[in-house]
């Protein structure tokens, strides 16, 4: 069983940056919250940066999470914008980083299949399970406010499979170290 903690998860951007909170107890996830960083109104992106590492770093202040999961910049055909998008995540881990924070990178599609089992699903079809399944009453005004939270419970299901790694620092040994009684 996973032990209970608070997760931390962020979808980078430069524009609208989302984050989402879950609460891990008894093995099970709940919702706690989920936002965005609005940075629509910034034109300087050295600015952006600065408002990324502010904001998360007071978001991993109030929520005292345990884990920080994010979302890894994918790779498309405009360099520039992965670029970009990879600057906005740097900012984001650098917070967790000054909070000593273990950090989890996700590719979209893995985020996309733990939630609804299709790596190619779209934004809406992700919000609209992970609303249902974490039973969230109210629906964001962005979607990357679920995205946050979608990368969040992705991880909680990532760590909760002992064959991912990423639930024992030494994988299957420690795993093993741990549960000798399932060993035969």
């Amino acid at each position: 069983m996973i032990p209970d903690k608070v997760i931390l998860g962020i979808d980078p951007g430069t524009r609208i940056l989302g984050w989402g909170v879950i609460k891990v107890s008894c093995g099970k996830a709940e919702y706690l919250s989920m936002g965005v960083i609005d940075m629509r109104k910034l034109t300087d992106h050295y600015l952006k940066l600065k408002k990324i590492l502010e904001e998360v770093s007071k978001l991993i202040k109030l929520y005292k999470p345990a884990e920080l999961a994010i979302e890894a910049p994918f790779y498309g055909k405009n360099v520039q914008s992965m670029l970009v998008l990879g600057r906005a995540q740097g900012a984001a881990i650098s917070a967790a980083l000054l909070a000593d924070l273990p950090i989890f990178e996700y590719a979209p599609k893995k985020v996309k299949m733990a939630i609804t089992g299709k790596g190619g699903a779209s934004k809406e079809q992700v919000a609209s399970l992970l609303l249902n399944i974490l039973k969230i009453k109210d629906s964001p005004d962005f979607l990357d406010a679920t995205d946050g939270v979608a990368v969040a419970y992705c991880h909680f299901i990532d760590s909760s499979n002992p064959i991912s790694g990423n639930n024992f620092a030494g994988g299957w040994k420690e795993f093993i170290r741990q549960h000798p009684e399932l060993v035969k």
